[in-house]
């Protein structure tokens, strides 16, 4: 059968089927025996993988070896992920207490399908595919063990279900899985988050449950991976913030907008492709000044957008060291204050943001500039007191010598040239 040339010429009969296992039946007559597309019988992700795995394994009934990856690239693979184990542990966590009173497995791959965590409780003797599959370093994409939903995650990245027979091989037909996306800063795959059970059904909405938690760990992955970036949390309601359904956005040191968080695309709509076509003034309607200002601020104020969309937003200005900087405010008269006395900083009292205005730009133009000039008024405001400016900023006293040292350099570095 030359698979390339199924498509729609070849209609699909409707012959009625009562239950989804008979649909699944169906489809695979049809497609792996008559060469006719299932259209309308299984999802149409799932058609592709069936072509794709088609052009690589012939032989659908062989058994499948679940072997892991050799030791060097196993620990290579966990090294490269590691940021992405960190923010997905508490949420991984949650999930597997969630899930302790089901059969189900939490699995997390690397971009390439392997395997970085799994649910630590052992499959049980009814589950003998999981019992080979649910293990640390094996490789899950469609490459190796044909459709599933993990392997359509790191093919396509787009979430997706896999149901029974829905899957390439046979010895897989007593499995079901859900998976979602994780995605970084760059808008590429980062990782796979999959629930899977085998020998019975989910008996809960499992596409919800893992697209909810994958949002939630790309949404910190995104943050953990902004440095340097000033982040903007946003939405039409201000209870939403703080949660998986809020908007976020990285605005770069240079006024663009870095990344869009899948909330934020829908928001504000999806990023030019071209990095100056970014500018944050013209998609959010508010320069990066005023944006500054905002992370002065503990509440959330209403802004609105370029669209005519009003909205409740956040600001947080993050180093590229990781310090925040949200509750250190410089003041304009700070370098005058006494050394001795304690400086006091109202934030309540700034005027607060308007809803349409922007306000007056202050001399710093970009993020780092309003970093760099925060910490020399502090410091100024203090006599040069490193551990009084820390303290007054909220951040160490090693990141702030490291700043400094690396003003230093850039400085020297700069006359030098």
């Amino acid at each position: 059968m030359a698979l390339d040339r199924l498509g729609t010429a070849d209609a699909p009969r409707q012959l009625f089927a009562s239950t989804p296992a008979q649909r699944v039946a169906l489809a695979r007559q049809q497609f792996f025996e008559e060469g006719v597309r299932p259209s309308g019988l299984v999802g149409e992700a799932v058609i592709q993988s069936w072509m794709r795995c088609s052009r690589t394994h012939a032989d659908r009934q062989r058994v499948v070896a679940f072997d892991a990856v050799t030791p060097s690239r196993l620990h290579t693979t966990l090294a490269r992920n590691r940021e992405l184990l960190d923010v997905a542990r508490h949420e991984l966590v949650q999930m597997e207490h969630m899930l302790a009173g089901t059969d189900c497995r939490v699995i997390l791959t690397d971009r390439d399908g392997v395997v970085v965590h799994v649910t630590s409780q052992p499959a049980g003797t009814h589950q003998p595919v999981l019992r080979q599959t649910a293990r640390l370093g094996v490789n899950i994409s469609e490459r190796v063990v044909g459709t599933t939903a993990p392997g359509i995650v790191a093919s396509t990245g787009q979430a997706c279900t896999v149901d029974g027979a829905e899957h390439y091989y046979d010895v897989l037909c007593h499995m079901q899985c859900a998976a979602a996306p994780i995605r970084d800063v760059s808008g590429r795959l980062a990782g796979v988050l999959d629930l899977t059970v085998e020998a019975r059904r989910f008996g809960f909405d499992a596409a919800s449950m893992v697209a909810l938690h994958a949002t939630i760990i790309e949404n910190r992955l995104l943050q953990a991976q902004s440095r340097d970036h000033l982040i903007l949390r946003f939405q039409a309601s201000p209870t939403l913030l703080g949660t998986p359904l809020e908007a976020l956005a990285g605005i770069a040191p240079d006024g663009t907008i870095a990344w869009l968080n899948n909330a934020g695309a829908r928001l504000l709509g999806r990023l030019p492709e071209a990095p100056d076509d970014r500018d944050v003034e013209c998609l959010l309607g508010h320069d990066l000044a005023s944006l500054l200002r905002l992370g002065r601020r503990e509440a959330a104020q209403p802004l609105r957008l370029a669209s005519g969309l009003g909205v409740w937003m956040q600001a947080q200005l993050k180093g590229a060291d990781g310090a925040d900087f949200r509750h250190a405010v410089a003041m304009p008269d700070m370098a005058s204050a006494q050394v001795d006395a304690p400086v006091a900083i109202d934030v309540q009292a700034e005027p607060p943001v308007a809803l349409t205005s922007v306000g007056e730009t202050p001399p710093a133009e970009t993020l780092r500039e309003h970093s760099r000039k925060l910490i020399e008024d502090t410091l100024a405001a203090h006599g040069g007191n490193v551990s009084q400016a820390a303290r007054q900023l909220r951040v160490s006293r090693g990141t702030l010598y490291r700043r400094l040292r690396g003003w230093r350099d850039d400085d020297s570095s700069a006359v030098a040239d």
